[in-house]
């Protein structure tokens, strides 16, 4: 994966107005350099709302103490809070079930695309990254969801992990939720945000 993400890093610099090649190593942690991260970060940095009503909404600012509690009562809340992923994704890692979480955004941003061609390298990437049994990073789908994305293989779409990504998101929300809420990562979280509240 590293040789297709170091293909993109070097790719030209595009005229203004113009839409850069959506063909990146799918970085979704955003832990490179590669173009379609750089247009992720741009987007963010331009976005001015403050009501977050889908992912690519969520601002890069610390959220609110009142944000932080809302995660509380809302898993979808959470899930569309830019640190509220992060801080949920730390603690995933702490349980090593953060792949859950990284195939669940795979989903998301593949379901966004329209070019036939980048539908077709990006699920075979999610496939090869967390479907297939040789994959190191293997999320946990019954053997019925795994058929049907290997007969979907043959003929790519954007919306074929959507059963797939259904699974995990409700693993997620029964399992990994009720105790990410009541780890100490959240907990101190919330409490460092109550205090910083209060001084002001």
């Amino acid at each position: 994966m590293r040789k297709r993400q170091a293909a993109h890093i070097e790719a030209p610099p595009q005229a203004p107005g113009q839409p850069r090649p959506n063909t990146c190593c799918l970085c979704w942690c955003g832990c490179c350099k590669c173009l379609w991260n750089e247009d992720r970060m741009e987007r963010s940095e331009r976005q001015t709302c403050t009501k977050m009503d889908s992912i690519e909404a969520a601002e890069e600012q610390h959220p609110s103490l009142e944000e932080m509690l809302s995660w509380a009562r809302s898993f979808e809340m959470m899930l569309r809070s830019l640190e509220g992923r992060e801080v949920f994704r730390e603690f995933l890692r702490s349980e090593y079930s953060e792949d859950n979480l990284l195939f669940w955004m795979a989903c998301e941003e593949l379901k966004k695309e329209t070019n036939p061609s980048v539908v077709d390298e990006r699920s075979r990437i999610i496939y090869e990254d967390y479907v297939s049994i040789l994959s190191p990073k293997e999320v946990s789908l019954d053997s019925r969801v795994r058929e049907g994305i290997n007969q979907s293989l043959t003929e790519p779409s954007n919306l074929m992990y959507e059963e797939a990504q259904l699974q995990i998101y409700t693993l997620m929300h029964r399992d990994s939720f009720p105790r990410f809420l009541n780890s100490s990562t959240y907990r101190d979280l919330l409490a460092s945000r109550r205090r910083t509240c209060l001084d002001t």
